[in-house]
């Protein structure tokens, strides 16, 4: 492959600083080596040849092999290290979170509601990757109605969301090849073309390709003879945190996901339960924040990137680095997007805070419970009694303040049993942010 003239071109070449030079920056497959400039003092041969010296001397290998019997392998590279180290800051705790986090996580309900929010994203996003024909804004109506499904695609999105909920309650559960059943059938009933591959594995005679509308193949999964064998394996990796050493939990993660893509145990539904399997083994890390966090929307964003990360990695003799950093870049930036997300909501609430002060028309006592309610927006309750004992005020002066919110539009009310009960407006914010209400 590589004309090198004599020994001390090789004494020269092999050097270590020209060894360790092709381990930082961006990590180049051949086809962009061939799209670049050629390196200086060296052929595009001689640098992809140092490159891959380098990779394979600090290659890890994984249980995960591919149809040939050949194993996937990994090498930690500069990039990953940074990465893995600002996702443990920002994920695994709350130590190193900006105010607006973690004050936000530890109010239960605003909380609940930003969780809420990213599992509703999530299911859609995922949903759009595997073409889904609905709009954004129709599947976030859909989720909060929560009206029947009418098709498919509406169907494939609700199922995405009861999914992600019950990936929260299962995080604590090993991996076995019935539970990876149990949320592939979860996430595809009532989904498919084929009613009967919910829940089960490909079949002999399903003969499944993975290509693009030009039918063009890109990959062929292993056969289905070896399905039941292979899911084993990969639930064994999910487990056991000793397996082949130790393995950053982000990373076993990633590799959870390639691994259920690569084997496309399904007839449908692959894409979404390998998605499932992450956000399943990330939970199950320690990684508390997924539960707030939706990653198939930096994917959406590019998904040629998502699905040539795969190709790279079958491409390069089953160097999963391409998927790993691809992922990594995709956590970071959805970690970001929650952090601007919470940051504008943090701020837009302490806007209303201080329009509240401001409101001459108000007085302190439903300030009070006005700033409650956005804090509180789906939970909040209040009675005339409960007003009263809060504030020890008389009957008359409670009935006056909420009657007198709920005439502005800021409360809504209804009756149950006896009892007249008090809720935020479900615009509420919108409505404080209109000139008459400051």
């Amino acid at each position: 492959m590589v004309a090198l003239g004599h020994a001390q071109r090789w004494k020269e070449l092999f050097s270590q600083e020209n060894l360790s030079a092709t381990q930082h920056g961006n990590y180049l497959h051949w086809d962009d080596v061939l799209a670049r400039p050629e390196p200086s003092g060296m052929t595009r041969e001689e640098w992809w040849l140092l490159a891959k010296t380098a990779r394979q001397a600090a290659r890890q290998s994984v249980p995960l092999k591919d149809k040939r019997g050949a194993q996937f392998s990994f090498s930690l590279v500069p990039e990953m290290f940074e990465a893995l180290h600002h996702i443990d800051q920002r994920c695994a705790g709350n130590i190193a979170m900006p105010d607006h986090v973690s004050k936000s996580a530890g109010n239960s309900a605003i909380q609940t509601r930003y969780k809420i929010n990213s599992l509703m994203e999530e299911a859609v996003t995922s949903s759009l990757l595997e073409g889904a024909a609905v709009t954004r804004e129709k599947a976030r109506d859909l989720l909060r109605s929560g009206r029947k499904p009418r098709d498919k695609g509406e169907r494939m999105i609700v199922n995405n969301f009861i999914t992600m909920q019950h990936l929260q309650k299962i995080k604590d559960k090993p991996l076995t090849p019935d539970l990876v059943l149990e949320i592939h059938a979860m996430i595809s009933r009532d989904a498919l073309d084929k009613p009967d591959a919910v829940g089960r594995l490909r079949r002999p005679d399903e003969h499944i390709e993975v290509g693009d509308d030009q039918d063009n193949v890109f990959h062929i999964p292993p056969a289905a003879a070896q399905l039941p064998d292979r899911l084993a394996a990969m639930c064994e990796f999910a487990n056991n945190q000793e397996l082949h050493g130790y393995l950053h939990p982000v990373i076993r993660a990633i590799i959870l996901h390639f691994w259920l893509a690569y084997d496309h145990p399904f007839v449908d539904g692959n894409g979404r339960t390998a998605r499932a399997l992450f956000y399943w083994s990330m939970l199950r890390g320690g990684f508390w924040l997924f539960e707030f966090i939706s990653i198939s929307q930096a994917l959406l964003r590019s998904p040629a990137d998502y699905y040539r990360a795969f190709l790279l990695t079958e491409s390069d003799d089953n160097d999963l680095n391409y998927f790993i950093l691809h992922q990594m870049r995709c956590i970071e930036e959805s970690i970001q997007n929650l952090h601007d997300y919470l940051a504008r909501k943090s701020a837009e609430l302490r806007a209303q805070q201080d329009n509240l002060r401001q409101a001459g028309w108000l007085n302190h006592r439903q300030r009070a419970l006005l700033q409650h309610a956005l804090e509180n927006p789906t939970t909040a309750r209040y009675t005339f009694d409960s007003h009263q004992r809060s504030h020890g005020v008389s009957s008359m002066t409670a009935r006056t303040d909420l009657l007198t919110l709920e005439e502005k539009g800021l409360l809504t009310s209804q009756i149950e049993g006896k009892q007249r009960i008090f809720q935020p407006a479900p615009d509420l914010e919108s409505i404080l942010r209109q000139p008459r209400h400051s």
